[in-house]
């Protein structure tokens, strides 16, 4: 792992607090923003300039931000998205709609949902509808697999569901997953595809560090089900969901190309220094168990798994959706996700042990909080801001999806 010298620390906090020293007060986020749509002709397949054998290893060094576009404005606190292979890209809004922003010649921000869900949502809180996943063979199939926070008489809960594609709209809510803990945050809501045909999803201990220990509770873990909402034979623990254990808040899952390996973004405590900050990145191993609440960051507690990357007692990223690339090039290999409270696009180059090889941070300050990042088949990537989702300071148009073009 690479840790910051403490004079680069120093110099973090002061530019930290200088920041929140000049801040203006957020607007309102239940005021309507205004919307605009692009008509950018977005590739959605490579294109034969990208053909070829893939690079051996990524680039150790920066990277170039070639250009950023604006696709589509006029969201309200975007969490996740995903490609259907007719263009259309899914993303899901906290406030419980699923909104469909058209790729390609003619396209941009459709004005109707493409389904409306009646969730348990609050502007400062995470909960809501968070993530979204296309089923692999969407094309055959239509189904759209969401996560989302309800209420019940004694609290928030948390379930994932199974939604049809039927005329452009989604049909016939079947419930896969229920009774995950949920709260005002620590709600997870990551949904993903593992090159297994699996679905993952992450969960947060729902601000009860119990439920992260306990391998009975589905909170503060990593579940793992096939796509009717049963249970794999080769999970760890037989007849449950769980793959993994002892996490506080998992908002990431991406699997690197050619090892196959899962690697995961968390939040870490929220607390006063030096119990702060320590977000991570853990490489995932099914029946890990990654040690919170009884540690956090780098413990080298035998017991637990420590991360490949934290961000140390002093920075605090508030590391969510990530991707790796995929495509030929000198950026091939390389780990994305985005950071909501750091504000940029982290990129992280992993050795073959999963050591850190160099890091750096791209898009700084520039777009506000960001939620997400999906590679296209381009090779770019498309990004989700975040600034109106009761923590961040959003702009007239916010909030937006990105496309960045990386060199």
């Amino acid at each position: 792992m690479t840790r910051l010298p403490g004079a680069i620390r120093r110099a973090i906090l002061l530019a930290v607090a200088l920041a929140v020293m000049s801040c203006t007060p957020p607007a309102s986020v239940g005021a309507t923003p205004s919307t605009r749509v692009t008509t950018i002709p977005i590739p959605t397949s490579a294109s034969p300039a990208t053909s070829g054998a893939p690079n051996p290893s990524p680039r150790i060094g920066p990277a170039v931000v070639q250009n950023v576009q604006l696709v589509a404005s006029g969201l309200v606190a975007p969490w996740a998205m995903d490609l259907a292979p007719d263009g259309r890209l899914f993303v899901t809004e906290r406030v419980g709609r699923v909104r469909i922003v058209q790729l390609g010649a003619g396209g941009g921000l459709r004005a109707d949902p493409w389904a409306t869900l009646g969730v348990s949502q609050r502007p400062g809180s995470e909960k809501g509808l968070l993530g979204i996943a296309l089923d692999p063979e969407f094309a055959r199939t239509g189904f759209v697999y969401l996560y989302y926070s309800y209420a019940v008489a004694s609290g928030i809960r948390n379930k994932i569901v199974r939604m049809r594609d039927e005329s452009g709209k989604g049909v016939e809510e079947t419930t896969l997953v229920d009774g995950i803990p949920g709260s005002e945050a620590h709600d997870g809501g990551r949904l993903k595809f593992g090159p297994d045909g699996k679905l993952y999803a992450t969960t947060g201990d729902a601000e009860n560090g119990a439920n992260a220990q306990d391998s009975r509770s589905l909170g503060g873990k990593i579940l793992r089900i096939n796509r009717d909402g049963s249970i794999p034979t080769d999970n760890p623990l037989a007849g449950s969901p769980v793959w993994s254990l002892g996490h506080r808040n998992v908002q990431g899952l991406a699997w690197q190309p050619d090892t196959g390996a899962l690697f995961a973004t968390e939040h870490g405590p929220s607390n006063l220094f030096p119990d702060c900050c320590h977000d991570e990145v853990n490489l995932i191993v099914p029946g890990g168990n990654y040690g919170w609440p009884a540690v956090h960051g780098i413990s080298r507690d035998a017991r637990y798994r420590d991360p490949v990357l934290e961000s140390g007692n002093v920075e605090t990223w508030a590391p969510t959706g990530e991707a790796f690339g995929t495509r030929p090039g000198p950026l091939r290999g390389s780990l994305f996700f985005a950071a909501l409270r750091g504000q940029h696009l982290h990129r992280v180059v992993l050795g073959a042990e999963g050591q850190v090889l160099f890091q750096e941070k791209l898009l700084g300050n520039e777009y506000g909080r960001l939620r997400d990042v999906f590679e296209l088949a381009s090779g770019e990537f498309l990004i989700l801001t975040s600034n109106r989702d009761g923590r961040g300071q959003p702009r007239p148009d916010d909030d937006r999806v990105l496309l960045v073009t990386l060199g």
